[in-house]
């Protein structure tokens, strides 16, 4: 289970922010902390089978990979900026005989070595401020996903929060979260969430699942 580097070069500022947040931090202190990941799991059930390959981008710390281990999926990929974030999910996933394939880059400079099945994103794709970035993000996600496979992306929607760990996002409706794909992808479904932070604050989300043409 070795943590290998993707194309984080030129992103010192982005890494050095969220390597710090999780060298501080445990994984529950932080503000998208989910003790079950029910939501994601459920819409990765519902799209893609036990022998499917999974990617996790911007994984950080959560616990979605040993949920999806411990269901039998065996194909999982984390992948996040910060070596610190993944590092815990290594060790917490050390004694598991099926761990994961560790990937650190930035989704906006990194080129995929592989192709998968279905691309999970919770709350990382708020955070592509520009439409450079964004386009970025989108070329990554439309290189990564198998014609026919599946997306799924949440960001805050247009009530959520305007910032996160002290940096601005870009909050979505249905609509503009999938017009971000429209190129590569067609919209399957979305809908609206609420999370509730570790402690006790409400963000509305919006997902969307979108399906890979060929």
């Amino acid at each position: 289970m070795n943590i290998t580097a993707g194309d984080a070069g030129g992103a010192s500022d982005t890494r050095d922010h969220w390597q710090s947040i999780y060298v501080a931090k445990e994984p529950g202190d932080v503000s998208w902390y989910e003790p079950v990941p029910r939501t994601s799991l459920k819409v990765i059930e519902k799209h893609v089978g036990h022998d499917g390959s999974i990617i996790d981008v911007g994984a950080g710390a959560s616990s979605l990979v040993d949920y999806l281990i411990a269901d039998g999926y065996a194909d999982v990929t984390v992948l996040d900026v910060s070596d610190a974030a993944l590092e815990n999910t290594r060790r917490r996933l050390e004694t598991s005989s099926v761990g994961p394939a560790y990937v650190v880059a930035d989704l906006t400079r990194w080129k995929p070595g592989r192709t998968f099945d279905l691309w999970h994103d919770r709350a990382v794709f708020h955070f592509m401020t520009d439409a450079r970035m964004q386009a970025a993000y989108a070329g990554a996600m439309a290189d990564a996903v198998n014609p026919g496979g599946h997306a799924v992306v949440a960001t805050f929607s247009v009530d959520g929060p305007e910032q996160c760990s002290g940096l601005t996002v870009v909050r979505h409706d249905e609509a503009s979260l999938a017009a971000r794909f429209v190129a590569d992808f067609t919209l399957v479904e979305s809908w609206r969430s609420t999370h509730t932070t570790p402690w006790h604050a409400e963000q509305s989300f919006v997902w969307v699942v979108l399906q890979r043409r060929s």
